[in-house]
């Protein structure tokens, strides 16, 4: 497991930021709200949180172009479609009626495991913001549920590494992301056999061990919300 930290407030104008590290790989989060849902919301009585994820031009190895907010490229749209449901299953949406919270995660420097960088600093952004919304009397109470960490793992020559950094992530026989909630529920689990099916003698063992390797994640975010009086 490589070093993971977070600093807060790492933007003065959004509502909840931070910057989320992992090893050499870093991940600017910034929430903001406003009173105005999706369509598809406006006859329900409940609130909204998205994301957005990209990479910033000179995050890799060599200089990609700028991605355009409107149109993401196919990883970006899944990444952002990821980060925004895991977000969504640790809150009660109800409590947020009439509000939508968007979440900007900008990958500033990548060196592997920069989706679940992403959700473990957006969660620290997002609870940030719930509290500004309760101090400023928009919300009664805090959304939250739950707590949410992630962590990625590669499985290489039949064993797994956890928190992988590109290299060793780019040279895996099989690329997992598994999302829990404080408590060890699972939220979710994405699992890719990149060079075959993948193969892993007990699911249960291994879910298991995955969750005991994000303690440290889960004490950072603990000690970043913490330093925010949360």
């Amino acid at each position: 497991m490589r070093i993971f930290s977070i600093t807060t407030n790492s933007n003065i104008y959004a509502s909840g930021s931070c910057n989320a590290y992992a090893g050499n790989t870093q991940v600017h989060c910034a929430a903001s709200f406003s009173n105005k849902v999706p369509i598809f919301l406006q006859k329900e009585k409940k609130g909204w949180i998205s994301a957005e994820y990209a990479m910033l031009p000179h995050a890799t190895y060599t200089r990609s172009d700028r991605e355009s907010s409107s149109k993401p490229r196919g990883r970006s749209m899944e990444i952002q479609r990821l980060i925004g449901r895991c977000l969504r299953s640790v809150c009660d949406l109800t409590v947020l009626e009439g509000f939508q919270i968007r979440l900007d995660c900008d990958v500033i420097q990548a060196d592997g495991g920069t989706r679940v960088t992403a959700i473990n600093g957006g969660f620290v952004a997002l609870a940030i913001t719930f509290a500004k919304m309760m101090q400023s009397g928009l919300i009664t109470k805090t959304p939250l549920l739950n707590k949410l960490c992630a962590l990625s793992c590669v499985i290489k020559d039949g064993q797994p590494i956890f928190d992988p950094s590109y290299q060793e992530d780019s040279s895996a026989d099989a690329d997992i992301n598994l999302v829990f909630t404080h408590t060890g529920h699972l939220v979710e689990i994405q699992g890719t056999g990149e060079q075959g099916p993948i193969q892993i003698q007990s699911w249960s063992d291994f879910i298991t061990e995955s969750f005991e390797k994000t303690s440290e994640i889960r004490k950072s975010q603990n000690q970043a919300l913490a330093q925010m009086g949360l």
